[in-house]
């Protein structure tokens, strides 16, 4: 898939980058798999704003994703390539030999047509969800599970991938997109490929109306407040926006700069064998 531009007709049009749908084969969601999401203008329960800068925005649709693949050893058809609003990947319409249809995200190579599996027995091709024991080494793989059973969690962004490094007894180690180095259990599914559309990062929004129609509202800067706004605000006319007189904080005091909010006594640390930073990881 690639970005479209337009001639710089107007100020906005100069940047913008939109994505292409020509690669999508159908406009409306299966209604079976589908569910209303209701907005909530960044309200609790209580009312109260948690989080700021939402409001808005067009309506948009859950889409159910399979994202556990627990329907093994049954062929699939692609039937479909579809858009998703709620997420930068596009799904994939599968319908299975029982007539059951399912979403996945979808891999780059994914077409209309092409066959897939998941379970023990499926080969290692795309699209294809299996244990990561029976993944070869060396594999590009996306959607992997932390814990058996419970559905994929890592790598399921546009253009994300994972890397099968080894297989050594009951667990693999997996480089994340991340950079870190991490050991998954053997018995956890991931799916073989790279997330499709991804000439994702390539979009330029261009317009606030744009960032309207998505759900975002504007929010000022913490520096160009006043001080009984905002902890950063005041100054004198004086930028502090590179934090060298004073860190930078939230409007309620809280490090927004260079603050570590890993606990340092995670039980998953004995699960890391390097950092994302390229340290190795020293477990207590």
């Amino acid at each position: 898939m690639a970005v479209k531009t337009y001639r710089p007709l107007t100020p906005t049009q100069r940047w913008q980058a939109v994505a292409d749908f020509s690669n999508l084969t159908k406009k409306k969601p299966e209604k079976r798999l589908v569910k209303t999401k209701k907005k909530t203008g960044g309200r609790n329960c209580y009312g109260r704003i948690t989080a700021r800068a939402i409001g808005g925005g067009h309506k948009q649709k859950i889409r159910t994703v399979d994202f556990r693949r627990n329907k093994t050893g049954i062929e699939a058809e692609v039937i479909a390539l579809e858009y998703d609003p709620m997420r930068s990947a596009r799904l994939a319409l599968l319908q299975y030999t029982d007539g059951e249809k399912r979403y996945i995200v979808a891999p780059v190579g994914l077409k209309v047509g092409d066959k897939v599996m998941s379970g023990d027995q499926a080969p290692a091709s795309v699209g294809n969800a299996m244990p990561l024991s029976c993944v070869p080494a060396g594999s590009s793989v996306y959607s992997i599970e932390l814990t058996p059973g419970r559905g994929g969690q890592i790598a399921r962004s546009a253009g994300s991938f994972a890397t099968v490094m080894s297989n050594e007894g009951d667990y693999a180690q997996i480089k994340l997109p991340s950079g870190e180095i991490r050991r998954i259990h053997t018995k956890c599914m991931a799916t073989i490929g790279q997330v499709g559309n991804t000439e994702h990062e390539n979009i330029v929004i261009g317009s606030a109306g744009r960032n309207r129609h998505r759900g975002r509202r504007p929010m000022t800067r913490g520096v160009c407040r006043n001080p009984v706004d905002h902890p950063n605000g005041g100054g004198n006319g004086k930028s502090k926006s590179g934090g060298g007189r004073q860190h930078l904080v939230s409007p309620w005091g809280l490090l927004a700069k260079g603050y570590k909010t890993r606990s340092k006594y995670k039980p998953s640390n004995k699960f890391i064998l390097v950092r994302r930073d390229g340290r190795p990881n020293k477990v207590k």
